[in-house]
């Protein structure tokens, strides 16, 4: 039969307690307390050891703490075992002395000989109070402690292998930092912590999981990580899609304002109130024909666009009173377009327009016969009234394609479908209006040049069937899937547009959040990663007049650190430059999974993130061994440093260090073929069939090009 806890007390004992105060406690060493290896405790333990976990007695419990340091100091008399005798003549003795940081305390479980472990310490020991060593149930107690501790992420080396579970609902409830240099295994840790938190739900679920992860991936290296997964529960988006991959869409009417602004660059005095009325007008003029299915809608609305603009700029630049501008015959030309566009929409009020600028065509109509015997004909000055006629009847038609409706309910945020082109046309036309064309023109070319970006132009613009509903289906999932992991491959997206791709992902993620709890009153439980964070939640000035899209970016990860939790939506940062990330984003996070840290800055950050009893811990931050870990927060009962659990190389991110020297010695080859690089980087590696399709897609852009370049 073994020793009640307290019979123990004189076997495991190593010293006593010779200072206390709330956050720390100094230990003095007993001169026979064991110098390098204890063997007291059942096996074979090395001690003394920074980061162990010593006890001390307090009433009916145990003040658990953590050794902070040792040391060694003169004492100006040996200290001995029983009498002491001062008449002897004695050198200066080494006494050893530690220092503990509380924090908490072990119970024992009554009826049994187990032990409960739980933060917080009911009253601090006296001075001379003996200091125990934990047997190895004790550590286990302390290390395995916590209720809801339901994924294993490792095991603890200082506590006899321990294994060390963590909370989910706390661990991604109240969001997650893990920090630490590259090659440090802070995205094994990463992509383990979604693998394990998966396979511990399907191992306990009645039915099938249903979790979400949805991994910003700016470098590519998650799609690897997951590929053993059934392809139902793993979604690789990337720009360029392969085999197993969905393409990757960003459809420009899920910007909103701010997005749109920060891209554009738009001022605040001119361009930004013109820029949200445009968004505003198209998106409502968009609803007004949605339940009108024709491809032709939309181009009669660019058509009829471009003409008011032409139209209004002649009026107001006084182009209509010359006879050499051959405004006139500018008219008869749209007129004679319009009705052969008139067979296919009869209820447009294109007939309107015809008759309108036919009537004012005969008005000013003349012709004369010139010295060769030739007919010369020409248009007379027309008058402003004449001209106000036609753009009214134009923008008649517009009305009902939805050109320029304005619809009071309908707010320039709202994910409602139109096309890029509308909205620089539109934007173009409102600046004609209100005649500011010279404040906004600037931002107007800007639009065109990235709507003419065949880099941005697959995942931005042709999104043609997709649907909010479908977009979120895809990237969140719904219930009638098991759990989903959404891997979005940022990696090749152009620099300009990584921020405000990233940013409207995140967002819409965000917001069909929120209006699901409004709806359901309940959470769908969602974990957003973001990997590479200190590239897009970047700290920045928040005096700056202009937000450009890394801030636009950062702006929308602060709202979900303040408010993802309430609405169901867990964050996951990781980052090797923490003193980089923005302050009110690091300052939400709970929970931090620590790698090595070797920069000063990102140290320091870090000790003022966590209270000043557990700095000691983070001093070992600098000299950690790869995959090795400090966690510490709301999802562990205590600090702990932990060797995280393996993973097969065929699981990990790949974000493995090149292989130099094998490559240099040739003991791995690596064989180059550039032209199939240019070919793949130029976009022309493609199929017969994508060949075919861009043929046809360019025929298709030549006869409109034509058809613009009509005689205006």
């Amino acid at each position: 039969m073994s020793q009640p806890p307290f019979e123990q007390i004189g076997n495991l004992r190593i010293g006593t307690v010779d200072f206390v105060s709330p956050d720390r406690i100094e230990v003095a060493l007993d001169i026979t307390a064991p110098e390098s290896v204890a063997l007291n405790t059942g096996i074979p333990r090395p001690f003394p050891r920074v980061n162990d976990y010593l006890l001390i007695p307090v009433d009916e419990s145990f003040l658990t703490g953590q050794v902070e340091w040792l040391t060694v100091e003169d004492s100006s008399f040996p200290k001995r075992s029983g009498m002491r005798d001062f008449g002897l003549i004695d050198l200066p003795y080494p006494l050893r002395k530690l220092r503990l940081n509380p924090l908490g305390t072990l119970r024992i479980q009554r009826g049994s000989d187990s032990f409960i472990f739980g933060r917080g310490a009911d009253a601090l020991p006296s001075v001379g109070e003996s200091v125990l060593l934990p047997t190895d149930d004790q550590l286990r107690a302390i290390v395995e402690s916590g209720k809801e501790n339901r994924i294993k992420v490792g095991s603890s080396l200082i506590a006899g292998n321990a294994n060390v579970y963590v909370d989910p609902n706390r661990l991604f409830g109240r969001h997650l930092a893990v920090l630490g240099n590259t090659g440090s295994g802070k995205s094994c840790s990463v992509a383990g912590l979604i693998r394990w938190s998966l396979e511990q739900a399907h191992s306990l679920a009645s039915s099938t999981p249903n979790a979400r992860f949805v991994v910003l991936d700016p470098n590519g290296e998650y799609s690897r990580a997951f590929s053993d997964m059934q392809s139902g529960h793993v979604r690789n988006f990337r720009s360029d899609p392969g085999d197993g991959e969905l393409p990757l869409r960003v459809p420009l009417w899920f910007w909103n304002v701010a997005e749109w602004t920060s891209f554009t660059r738009a001022s605040t005095q001119a361009q930004q109130p013109l820029l949200r009325r445009a968004l505003r007008e198209v998106k409502a003029g968009q609803t007004s024909y949605a339940e009108r299915p024709s491809e032709k809608v939309p181009t009669l609305r660019r058509y009829l666009l471009s003409r008011l603009i032409a139209i209004s700029y002649a009026l107001r630049s006084g182009e209509i009173q010359s006879n050499e501008s051959r405004f006139g015959f500018r008219l008869a030309a749209m007129s004679e377009d319009l009705k052969v566009r008139q067979l296919d929409f009869p209820e447009v009020g294109l007939d309107r327009i015809i008759s309108v600028t036919e009537q004012v065509l005969g008005k000013t109509y003349n012709s004369f016969v010139n010295d060769a015997g030739e007919t010369v004909e020409y248009y007379r000055a027309f008058s402003e009234q004449q001209i106000i006629e036609i753009i009214s009847a134009v923008e008649n038609a517009l009305l009902f394609t939805g050109g320029v409706a304005n619809d009071e309910g309908i707010g320039e945020d709202l994910p409602l479908p139109f096309k890029g082109s509308d909205l620089a046309d539109h934007l173009e036309m409102l600046a004609y209006e209100e005649n500011v064309i010279q404040y906004v023109e600037f931002l107007i070319a800007r639009i065109r040049t990235f709507l003419l970006d065949p880099n941005m132009k697959a995942v931005f613009q042709d999104t043609e069937g997709v649907t909010l509903e479908g977009w979120l289906d895809e990237y969140i999932g719904n219930d009638r899937e098991e759990s989903v992991v959404s891997v979005v491959d940022l990696s090749l997206l152009p620099t300009e547009v990584v921020h405000v791709a990233t940013s409207v992902i995140a967002r819409m993620i965000f917001e069909a959040q929120q209006r699901y709890v409004k709806i359901h009153g309940k959470a769908l439980p969602t974990v957003l990663v973001m990997e590479e964070a200190h590239t897009f939640v970047k700290r920045y000035r928040y005096n700056v007049e202009n937000v450009d899209a890394a801030i636009a970016c950062c702006q929308v990860f602060e709202r979900i650190a303040r408010e993802g939790r309430k609405f169901g939506l867990g964050l996951v940062l990781s980052s090797q430059r923490p003193s980089e990330l923005s302050p009110a984003v690091l300052s939400q996070c709970n929970t931090f999974l620590l790698h090595q840290l070797s920069n000063d800055r990102d140290q320091e950050l870090v000790h003022h993130l966590v209270p000043d009893n557990l700095r000691g811990l983070l001093r070992e931050l600098p000299s950690l061994p790869s995959q090795s870990a400090i966690l510490l927060g709301w999802a562990s009962e205590l600090p702990v440093l932990v060797k995280m659990n393996d993973l097969p190389r065929s699981q990990q991110p790949r974000s493995e260090d090149p292989e130099f020297w094998k490559v240099w010695t040739r003991e791995e080859i690596r064989e180059i073929n550039w032209d199939a690089v240019v070919q793949e980087w130029t976009g022309l590696a493609k199929t017969e069939t994508e060949n075919q399709a861009g043929t046809e897609e360019l025929e298709y852009s030549e006869v409109e090009e034509d058809e613009d370049d009509l005689p205006w």
